[in-house]
């Protein structure tokens, strides 16, 4: 059996070496593969970490401009060749060492997916804000699906072949999460969750906000009650390619202007 390590990176050339040499000096129990996805970052994340591509032969793929995460790790599970598959933030806020742990449950064959949760003890240096909204989306999903999980938003998602093979991903950014959630849940794959390490991102900003929250319910709802609604994936659509970014821009318009003021 094969583990295929995915990491979509954007911007990340402050970890992405040190997550990389945690990442070779885990003993994994079985064959392992790494592929990595610049998603159009604005230095190319093939010059900081060459080295580690020739001498480790990481499979590297640099999309030609910024499309989200959801294309990203949709890009690099065309390439990927294992059996068992997990998504690897580049931002080093997930620990490698937890992975042959997470690893166990699929090996013996209990379940087919495994959730690594950041939730079983509190989370080192989390904001509150992304605390409680992590919180609330766990708890919506939850109460939709009728399931009990702790931690849906979660970077550590170990999935098989065999779910791959069931589910159809169509995420382009951050809504990756509840899709596949959804997906698994409606497919009847059982998610069992294990506690792992988690610290806030020490570099860089954070690339989700609440817009993305609001998102995310949206994205629950849809593939829970209407997967197959024109009406309902045009209001989605006007949201996410309209509202959200009129929004945005409006947020940071006023930001500035209160920034200024202030100084």
């Amino acid at each position: 059996m094969k583990l295929s390590i995915i990491i979509p990176c954007y911007n990340e050339e402050e970890t992405i070496k040190d997550l990389l040499d945690c990442l070779f000096k885990v003993k994994f129990p079985i064959d392992r593969e790494i592929i990595i996805v610049d998603d159009g970052s604005r230095r190319n994340h093939r010059e900081i970490i060459k080295e580690e591509i020739k001498t480790n032969k990481i499979k590297f793929i640099r999309l030609p401009r910024n499309q989200g995460k959801g294309v990203a790790i949709r890009v690099g599970l065309r390439y990927a060749t294992g059996d068992i598959f997990i998504i690897q933030d580049a931002d080093f806020e997930y620990f490698p060492t937890d992975i042959p742990k997470l690893l166990e449950p699929i090996l013996n064959k209990e379940v087919n997916v495994v959730y690594g949760s950041r939730f079983t003890t509190k989370p080192k240096n989390m904001a509150k804000t992304h605390y409680y909204a992590n919180m609330l989306l766990t708890k919506i999903t939850n109460f939709i699906y009728n399931v009990n999980l702790t931690d849906m938003e979660t970077g550590y998602k170990l999935f098989t072949k065999s779910v791959l093979n069931n589910i159809t991903l169509n995420a382009r950014e951050f809504e990756f999460e509840p899709e596949i959630t959804a997906k698994i849940i409606l497919n009847g794959f059982k998610i069992k969750e294990l506690p792992i390490q988690y610290h806030y991102r020490k570099f860089g900003a954070a690339k989700i906000n609440w817009l993305d929250g609001l998102e995310v319910g949206l994205i629950l709802l849809q593939h829970r009650f209407c997967p197959n609604s024109k009406l309902y994936q045009f209001i989605y659509n006007t949201y996410k390619f309209h509202i959200k970014k009129i929004v945005n821009k409006l947020t940071r318009f006023i930001s500035k202007i209160i920034y200024i003021r202030r100084f």
